[in-house]
């Protein structure tokens, strides 16, 4: 199972690396890290994506509230959240087929935001099973260069 998990940082140096250091340290796997600002400058939101049971979710949160420089730890699995990710994807779209890629873009909502004699670079933002099933649709076109974002989530407030 796959822990989506929101810390609250300090905004100071080498926190980053103490945290990645933590996970490497015990063994685990972060399989998706995303680090940014929050509204208050003094402090930083890292979204991080763990695969595992309940027993590494345990223990990773207990490390984590340990460190000095974090504020708050969320594991946002269980609790209503909202998460995307980013997807930027170069295909392979010579004009006898740019149609088509352009369909499957449309399709999803994607924006096609390069062009080029021979591809096209798109743009989607969705969540990360959407995202698989975007990249899947277009597979058959060559994708020539791809980077995804991982997972950034936050946490729905009670209405």
């Amino acid at each position: 199972m796959k822990h989506v998990i929101n810390a609250t940082v300090e905004n100071q140096p080498a926190v980053l690396s103490r945290i990645v250091g933590l996970f490497s340290g015990r063994g685990y796997n972060i399989e998706t890290l995303n680090v940014g600002p929050c509204a208050d400058p003094r402090f930083s939101r890292m979204t991080i994506t763990v695969p595992g049971d309940e027993h590494v979710l345990e223990q990773v949160t207990k490390q984590l509230n340990k460190l000095v420089d974090v504020v708050k730890v969320v594991d946002l699995t269980k609790e209503k959240h909202i998460a995307r990710e980013l997807l930027l994807v170069e295909t392979g779209a010579p004009k006898l087929k740019r149609a088509e890629v352009m369909g499957i873009a449309s399709l999803f909502g994607a924006e096609v935001v390069g062009v080029r004699e021979n591809s096209l670079t798109l743009q989607y933002v969705g969540r990360e099973d959407q995202v698989d099933d975007f990249l899947r649709l277009l597979r058959p076109y060559t994708i020539l260069n791809l980077s995804r974002s991982g997972t950034l989530a936050v946490s729905r407030g009670e209405q």
